[in-house]
């Protein structure tokens, strides 16, 4: 069963029963991975470590690099 079809079955019984409806699958999804980033990045500064990733400075760089003619 998946997730779509579990909510359907959950909001048709919540209706039933007069419960509130429960969220939508993936409501969530950014705020739980912006408060693990969060949190990654506290721990680094309790630590000293730097609080940001090294890809996102590679990237950056691969990104906004001057292009040969």
């Amino acid at each position: 069963m998946t997730a779509i079809e579990q909510y359907l079955i959950d909001t048709y019984r919540a209706s039933q029963h007069g419960t509130p409806m429960p969220p939508p699958p993936g409501r969530d999804d950014v705020a739980t991975l912006r408060a693990l980033r969060t949190a990654a990045q506290f721990e680094a500064a309790l630590e000293g470590a730097p609080t940001t990733h090294p890809w996102r400075h590679a990237l950056t760089r691969f990104l906004h690099r001057p292009r040969a003619c």
